[in-house]
């Protein structure tokens, strides 16, 4: 019977792994070389949650002995090469873009706070729907967040928020008035900046 492996064991195997790839991979400029780090850690937390019983040593082993991911890391950085290509048939994921991780949190965040306190602006509300959009796809395809967080970022921070909002004006089960809608805008605002500050704070430095 296999006995589960513990989260503190599993990330101490993960952070050994990355650390070995990072000393052996020491000839690479640093940018290149967090790069290499943050798309292997990215492959293993996506690997990770589409096969949750998987133990973590075989998906390290999956990916290749970290010496030979360094030399082949070396090689193509000699050769001009733009991807990294693991030994064994795992491909990490290819970076995508150099996006600042504050871009999407803002874009999600700013339009909420302009819309509360220039609700009667014309065209805003549409421009502000198809910035917090915008900010949703930035952080979806980003490449400091797990996939976890991406799910939960997007769902607090737009998705919710755009049913709460449709709720309110549709239905009648708001109150009327400005003030409700104010505090209705005050809360809205707050989970949204306190889920972007979360997602912040649990981003990836890669």
């Amino acid at each position: 019977m296999k006995t589960p492996t513990s989260p503190t064991s599993s990330t101490d195997l993960v952070r050994d792994y990355l650390g070995a790839v990072e000393r052996e991979a020491a000839a690479l400029p640093a940018d290149r070389r967090q790069e290499l780090l943050a798309d292997l850690a990215e492959h293993i937390d996506v690997t990770r949650a589409e096969r949750p019983h998987a133990a973590p040593g075989e998906i390290l082993a999956e990916l290749g002995d970290p010496r030979t991911i360094a030399a082949t890391a070396l090689a193509e950085a000699g050769s001009g090469g733009a991807g990294v290509s693991v030994p064994g048939g795992a491909v990490p994921p290819v970076r995508r873009g150099k996006v600042h991780p504050l871009v999407p949190l803002l874009m999600l965040t700013l339009p909420y706070l302009v819309t509360t306190f220039l609700p009667d602006v014309p065209g805003l509300a549409l421009c502000s729907g198809l910035i917090r959009i915008a900010g949703g796809v930035l952080l979806c395809t980003s490449v400091h967040w797990t996939p976890v967080r991406k799910v939960v970022g997007v769902v607090l921070a737009l998705v919710a928020p755009t049913v709460a909002g449709i709720v309110w004006r549709e239905t009648t089960v708001a109150p009327a008035g400005d003030t409700p809608a104010l505090v209705a805008n005050l809360v809205v605002l707050a989970v949204v900046a306190g889920t972007s500050a979360w997602l912040w704070r649990s981003r990836r430095r890669a």
